[in-house]
């Protein structure tokens, strides 16, 4: 396979891995219709430097080191669940997280930031790609691996980019909407919450079935 093709392959994938919803989708979500578009982007753009942070790990070995020990891994997929239930958890009892009360302040952007990374540093679908799909994409004879790592992590980020993105200007939009329609948005986050508890039951169940 030409290293085109295997860039758009590689494109292809990383695209229907983003694309399905997730932890990473419901943050970046949330921050756009609780902040406006301004806190959507500052959640993408943590989403996008955690994902950087995991490409880094993998170059230095640190994935390695989570595939030869599996305890670990299977410590950070329980932190990873833990951290998906509490945010879950948070929207179960939360009746104005999407029509916030008169008066109150959208977190700073920096704090959106901050928890976007942890979020996607907590995510163990990002750990599960650059274990078992990253790899698969890096060609010894292509030319220097770091290089190859480089130009992969740049077509994610802008993948990222595009479909957080996306996603963020979108539902930006909902939030004048729930603040007429308050009963709406209490479903909203119900149901918001739901799927993030069933999204950390799910992690946890990996990290238990793992040999």
């Amino acid at each position: 396979m030409s290293q085109t093709a295997n860039l758009w392959l590689y494109f292809v994938v990383v695209f229907g891995v983003i694309a399905l919803p997730g932890l990473d989708m419901a943050f970046v979500m949330g921050s756009s219709m609780l902040g406006g578009r301004r806190s959507g982007m500052a959640a993408v753009g943590g989403i996008i430097a955690g994902g950087f942070c995991h490409l880094c790990m993998g170059a230095l070995g640190v994935a390695v080191v989570l595939q030869c020990w599996p305890p670990l891994f299977r410590i950070m997929l329980l932190a990873g669940a833990a951290y998906i239930a509490w945010m879950g958890y948070s929207l179960l009892r939360s009746d104005s997280i999407f029509h916030p009360a008169p008066g109150a302040e959208a977190m700073a952007d920096a704090v959106i930031f901050r928890r976007a990374l942890t979020t996607s540093l907590l995510n163990p679908k990002a750990y599960i790609f650059m274990l078992a799909i990253f790899p698969q994409f890096l060609k010894p004879g292509q030319g220097p691996l770091w290089v190859q790592s480089g130009v992969l992590g740049g077509i994610t980020a802008l993948t990222q980019l595009g479909v957080y993105g996306a996603l963020a200007y979108a539902a930006s939009g909902a939030s004048g909407w729930f603040a007429a329609h308050p009963a709406a948005a209490t479903v909203a986050a119900r149901v918001m919450g739901a799927l993030l508890i069933l999204t950390a039951v799910l992690s946890a169940s990996q990290a238990w079935i793992m040999p």
